[in-house]
């Protein structure tokens, strides 16, 4: 048989047997020696160990995370804005072992950890979101039973998915800021589109009856599908077409410092501050959707909002209105029957 060379193989011989060791105190070898499957086995069993191999720790199942469909399905964005929190998990929690993660005391210790950030909720908050993901993507592979995070309240609570901007507000803002950002205003409020998918979207991708574009945010797997409702379209026959992209700046250019340009004009707009971000146009969106008598459940999809969501925007600016003017109706006709 063969002699094999392998650095740091133990060898232990017996009177009627000898025994080989990837190295000493190692796990023995069970394959014939000098076989292939010899020499597979004594490489497997000295190989750099990582994170990754021990399984019963926590910090192995943030590297699989990251190594997993899940996380290259995020968009780049996502990623840079989560890399540094799964640092700070791993750093946390990496040493404990998965079967602390299926004790209710862990909840405590989560909370506490996550309240290091309680003067900052946003961050709190995206503390325990991360935290969250590696745990569910962990539970999805049987390492633990459930995700203890589950329950585990927010701190930040600014839903802004009610506010939005009304005719009054686009008017007056348009009355001091460029063509330009004034387009991107009327367009957001006309399509509800983020402001990323917004200022990438191309002449190419208007068709005859509808928008369709591919969501920046899930990296292209899910598409807006916008109607070419009369509004909208005369909107987009005023924009001059100076690029493939709709949206220029003052140079005919894609922009480049949106952001910025877009605060400075709000300051110019409202001096003394107003609370609208650019955003909240997709508020305005949807009520236009609903007032063009799209369903709730067309509207979210068009807006990747839940059902809940939309109802709650459309109860506190839509009907809210409509009771109104019903009931200004009725109290007019009551009015005149006692006059009369």
């Amino acid at each position: 048989m063969a002699k094999v060379e392998l650095k740091g193989l133990y060898t232990v011989r017996m009177p009627k047997q000898t025994y080989y060791y990837a190295y000493r105190g190692g796990p023995r070898i069970l394959a014939p020696y000098g076989s292939p499957e010899f020499h597979a086995e004594f490489m497997e069993a000295t190989r750099p160990r990582t994170d990754a191999d021990d399984k019963t720790r926590f910090k192995a199942w943030v590297t699989l995370y990251k190594s997993s469909h899940e996380w290259r399905e995020l968009s780049p964005k996502t990623q840079r804005v989560w890399a540094p929190w799964l640092d700070e998990v791993k750093s946390h929690f990496g040493n404990l072992s998965m079967r602390q993660f299926d004790r209710p005391i862990i909840r405590q210790h989560i909370r506490k950890w996550r309240d290091k950030w309680r003067d900052r909720p946003r961050a709190a908050d995206m503390a325990k979101q991360v935290l969250s993901r590696v745990l569910s993507f962990a539970a999805a592979d049987g390492a633990i039973a459930n995700n203890p995070c589950s329950g585990i309240p927010n701190l930040y609570h600014g839903d802004r998915s009610s506010i939005i901007w009304t005719p009054d507000d686009i008017d007056h803002f348009a009355k001091t800021a460029s063509e330009e950002l004034v387009f991107a205003a009327r367009l957001a409020s006309l399509t509800g589109l983020r402001q990323g998918d917004l200022l990438r979207l191309s002449w190419g991708e208007i068709g005859a009856n509808a928008i369709e574009r591919k969501t920046g945010k899930s990296r292209g797997r899910k598409a807006a599908l916008i109607p070419l409702y009369g509004e909208l379209r005369a909107l987009l026959g005023t924009i001059p077409k100076r690029s493939p992209i709709i949206l220029t700046n003052h140079l005919g250019k894609p922009w480049k410092g949106f952001g910025s340009s877009w605060n400075k004009a709000m300051l110019t707009a409202w001096p003394d501050g107003k609370d609208l971000h650019f955003h909240d146009l997709r508020g305005t969106a949807a009520t236009n959707f609903f007032r063009a008598d799209l369903s709730i459940r067309e509207i979210a999809e068009i807006m990747a909002w839940s059902e809940h969501k939309v109802e709650r925007l459309i109860d506190r600016y839509v009907k809210r209105d409509e009771l109104l003017k019903d009931r200004v109706r009725r109290m007019d006709k009551a009015g005149k029957a006692i006059r009369n």
